[in-house]
Formats: C-alpha cells, structure tokens, sequence
C-alpha cells in the first residue's frame, strides 16, 4: 500500500473519507481549527456546523441510528469535549456507534492547565466504549481507523480520539492498516451451536412461548429483522419489542403483541409474566422491561442471545445463554429449527393465543376522547393515519410522556426509522437527533415528536436547520408541564407538583418564525387533520404547537418495582388480578 506524506489533520480527513464518511457534525475551537483547515481544502467530506457541541452527538446518533453507519463528531478541547459526555453516555447505553474527535492542547502541555485543557480521556472513560489519547502523528492512521473499526462491531458504541494540537500540525506517513483489528478485542458473532440446539428443543416443546426482541436486532441490520420475521413466521410465537427495538418486526405484523415494559401494552406485559419459554433477542432485561425482577416470568425457561456477553446473566439468570450477533444467531436457529422439522404443540399454542386474544380486547392504549381538548393519543393518532403508505418517514422523540405515546401510537413497519433516547432518557435529544436523520435522509420526511420542555433544551439547532435548509419538522404535545415528573408527582408524590410547571413558555409559532421557519398550531381538536397535513407538504423546517389535555397521563403504567401483572390500565380501569397477585402488593422506588 502506497505511503503518502502529510500532515496530522490532513490524515484524519483522510481517515474519515477512507472509512466512508460522508459527513461530519461539529464546532471548531483554536485546539481543531487545523483539522478545519484541512477540510475547507477539500470538496469530498461535509461539516455540519451545529449550534452546540450535545448537539453535534446527538445528530450523528440521529445519522449512525437511521443509516447503520458510524456517526462522527469533531469539537474542541475544553468545553467543547465536555458538552459531549451526555450524548457520549447516551449513545454508550443505547449501543450506537460513533467517533468523537476531541481537539486537546499541546502534548508537552498537558497537565499544566493550559487554556481549555481538560482531562478528557479520564473524563469520557466511563461514557465510551474506548477512548485514545494520541501521542505521535505515526500512530493517527492506526487509531483512526481502529476506532472506527471498535465503533462498529460487537455491541456498538461510542469512541473518543483525543487530539494534541502538535500532532495534528505535525507531518508523518499516512498508511492505513491492511487489516484493522483491536489486539485485545475479538467479539464472537457466531453462537455456539450446541446452545443453539438447546435452545431449539426448548422452543419446540414451549406450551406459552413468547420472543422478546431489542434493540441489538436493530443494530444487527435488515437483514436480522427479516431474520426475527422469519422466525415468527415459522413458528407462530407471539413477539413483544422493546423500546429501542420498535421496526424489528412490523407493527402490523399479527403476532406483534406491541412494547412492553414500564408503559407496554397489557397483552405484551402479560405474555412476559405467564410465559414458560422466553427467547430474548438482543435486548438485555432492563428494568423498565423487567420491573420487579424476583417476579419477573417466574415459571420460564429463558434463552438470551447477545453480542455482549457482560449483559448476559446481569439482571435476569437465564438458561440458555448464547454469545454472539444476532443476525447470525438467528440464521442457525431458524437453520435447525428447519432441518429437525419442528412442530410446535399447536393445541397449546392455540390455548396462548385466546388468553393473548383476551387481553388484547381490553385495548389497554384506550383513553377517553373529547370535543374540547385535544388528547395527546388523539393527535398521535391523526399522525400515524397520514403517515400511512409513506416508506420515507423517519420519527425521532425527545423524552417524557409523548416519548411514550409515540411509541404506543405511531407504527413503525421497518427497522432505523425510530430513534429515541432509550437508556439514558436524555431530554434535548430528539431535535438535533433529527437533524441527523434528516442530513443522512435529504429527501425523506422526518419527524420529531416533542414535548414543550424537552424540545427548549436544544431548541438552538433550529438555527442548523436553517442554515442547510433542513426540513425537519418538530411536532411539539403542549400540555405545559414537564408531563412525566408532574405524572409521577401526581401518583407517588401526593400531587406536590414541585417545580413541574413551565408558565413562562415561548410562543412556538413566532419563534419558528424567528428561525426562518413554519409555525402552526393546534387548539382544537378539529384543527389537527389540517396542521398535520400542512406540515407534512410544507418542504421547510415546521414547528407545530398542539395544545394537548394538561392533565392526560400515560397508561398502562407499571409502578417501577412492580412485576408485570400489577399493571394499571387507567384511573378506573386496573386489571383484574387474583387474589395472590394481589397479595403481592407494589414495591415503588
């Protein structure tokens, strides 16, 4: 392989364009402006200049989440590095991969608290998947592309370059690796077939079996969701998704059961409690999927498969543990599953489906209409009825109580068209997030549905969207207060909504018009049909203002620390439960 002479910051560029990066989403300080430089010279690499450094990571969270590639930030030293450790933390925890590029002083000043000098590798240890601090120009090529390289396989993750202003002005020899490999890290991807086999037998002699997919399935690519498709389709089971996992299998695919977990459907939260066999997909039993884990599907069997072997057996003992990436897994279980000809007990599988069937017509995402206020579920709803035939549409979320209606009501029919700030629950995600999703997707029609709070938290990259005409539109449930602490306050709390209230609210419509943008709004519910079209056609950035109820909550809920069958369906309509699960009481925390 050819060696060619050039500078630190010319070698990063191209590094990035080596490894197919097409664009990167940054803010330039004096520690980065070489590596600025060096791309003003070139035509091939794109920069989008975000409003503020969380910003920058969220969008290539939004980016890497909707394409399957590795997303790339660049920012200073200092304060632009630490602005990213929320988004950093947030992608660790929601497995999405990502190369930050940190600017950092001088080698030989480091550690004498030079000006914006910050321990960023002892700073972002905790919150990346790894992280370098480079020391010699000679070593750029090697870690650049063994970070992209650790970025992407395995579990997915984050990863930090930090990057001495001297070496990126220094010149050295660019030569990437013939081969990238991490000397200490080999994740295994294919299972070990005797699980495999194990967890086949399992599978052909389940009476109440039930597939519980994440978002591993996701990150695996298409191909693995057509995989767990599959795998449905041959066998019958029923399939519950997580949060992070919703386009892992067609929501309108019939064995889909819906979300489960904290704010899942009844019909998929009660399959995971009565369940004898349980195969776990890339998803590792958080806990707002498990809740109270000493009641967690107390009578199953459980089969976990997972590319992280540190999530196996962390929060759930299971008893069939499978090693290895999801798509390949399920392509040498649905091989055995096929090759033995198994014939799931279809008497008792029958007898599963009428109680799944029982607890589904209690229709647990019901809520009461009104011809005054407009219900939060109502406007979701209208939503999801014009997004219908659309293959372009792709939803972002920040977090709080719409997160969890979007998820209940927007169907989501492929994989990477859902990006939502899981684990981490980060508020301020879902605007820049889209801003990402919709420089990889230009033509595409990509939403985020936002609460009023959430969306003020970077509500400034609406100046991004103006300055490269990004039409991303912004679909705001106003209810006026920060709707999942005043919803907990109301139910734990006894309604002491401290600090809850947000009365000091901008005019959403104006300060859409002050970013260059559309503003509409909706007071009534006969205004939501129109709105919502409107934005759609409108090819701009759109904010759109819905006056939803004030008081609506999210249901079903379960209690954190209850199990799965102490869940409340609404104010005066809770399942009904026997008398020993009642006597279980709630354990709240």
């Amino acid at each position: 392989m050819a060696k060619d002479r050039m500078t630190g910051s010319e070698m990063i560029v191209k590094a990035l364009l080596d490894q197919g990066t097409d664009v990167v989403f940054g803010y330039p300080g004096g520690a980065v402006l070489p590596i600025y430089d060096a791309i003003f010279q070139q035509n091939h690499l794109r920069h989008i200049l975000v409003r503020q450094e969380g910003g920058a990571v969220h969008a290539a969270e939004g980016y890497a989440r909707s394409t399957g590639n590795v997303g790339v930030v660049l920012v200073t030293s200092g304060p632009g590095a630490t602005n990213c450790v929320t988004g950093l933390t947030d992608a660790l925890m929601d497995s999405i991969p990502l190369v930050c590029l940190t600017g950092q002083v001088p080698t030989h000043l480091i550690g004498n608290d030079a000006f914006q000098e910050a321990d960023t590798v002892g700073i972002t240890r905790p919150c990346t998947k790894h992280n370098y601090l480079v020391k010699s120009v000679e070593d750029l090529p090697r870690v650049l592309h063994e970070a992209f390289h650790v970025a992407r396989s395995g579990r997915p993750g984050p990863i930090v370059v930090d990057l001495p202003k001297d070496v990126v002005n220094a010149e050295g020899t660019y030569q990437p690796p013939a081969r990238v490999k991490h000397k200490s890290y080999n994740p295994q991807v294919k299972g070990d077939m005797a699980r495999i086999e194990e967890a086949v037998d399992l599978l052909a002699k389940a009476k109440r079996p039930i597939i519980y997919a994440g978002g591993g399935v996701v990150n695996a690519g298409p191909a693995a969701s057509q995989l767990l498709t599959n795998l449905a389709d041959i066998s019958g089971f029923p399939v519950t998704l997580t949060l992070m996992g919703l386009g892992a299998l067609p929501a309108s695919h019939e064995q889909f059961l819906g979300m489960l977990g904290m704010h899942g459907s009844l019909e998929a939260n009660m399959a995971m409690h009565d369940c004898d066999v349980m195969l776990c997909v890339g998803a590792r039993f958080d806990d707002r999927v498990t809740g109270r884990t000493d009641a967690f599907s107390p009578d199953s069997k459980k089969i976990h498969i997972d590319i992280d072997a540190s999530s196996i057996n962390k929060n759930i003992p299971v008893d069939v543990p499978i090693i290895g990436d999801c798509g390949y897994v399920l392509e040498d279980l649905i091989k055995v599953w096929k090759a033995r000809q198994v014939r799931p007990d279809a008497k008792a599988l029958d007898a599963w489906w009428k109680a799944i069937d029982g607890w589904r017509k209690k229709d647990s995402f019901k809520y009461k209409p009104s011809k005054q206020l407009i219900k939060p579920q109502y406007a979701l709803e209208r939503l999801n009825a014009q997004l219908q035939g659309r293959d372009d549409v792709y939803i972002t979320t920040e977090v709080g109580q719409h997160q969890m209606w979007a998820a209940q009501f927007i169907d989501f029919e492929k994989p990477n068209h859902w990006m939502t700030s899981g684990d981490l629950g980060t508020m301020g995600y879902g605007l820049p997030a889209a801003m990402g999703v919709q420089v990889a997707h230009p033509d595409a029609l990509v939403i985020d549905v936002a609460g009023e709070a959430s969306v003020l938290m970077n509500i400034q990259e609406m100046s991004t969207l103006a300055q490269y005409r990004l039409p991303v539109k912004v679909f705001i449930l106003n209810n006026r207060w920060m709707g999942m602490v005043r919803q907990w306050q109301e139910f734990f709390f006894g309604g002491r909504y401290s600090e809850s209230y947000m009365d000091s609210l901008p005019d959403f419509v104006k300060l859409a018009e002050s970013f260059g943008a559309l503003g509409l709004r909706a007071s009534k519910p006969g205004d939501v049909d129109d709105v919502i079209k409107e934005m759609i056609e409108t090819d701009q950035p759109v904010i759109v203002d819905v006056e939803v109820d004030p008081d609506e909550n999210v249901y079903p809920m379960i209690p954190a620390g209850a199990a799965h069958n102490q869940i409340t369906m609404s104010p005066d309509d809770e399942v009904e439960l026997d008398d020993a699960t009642k006597d279980e009481g709630m354990v709240l925390v």
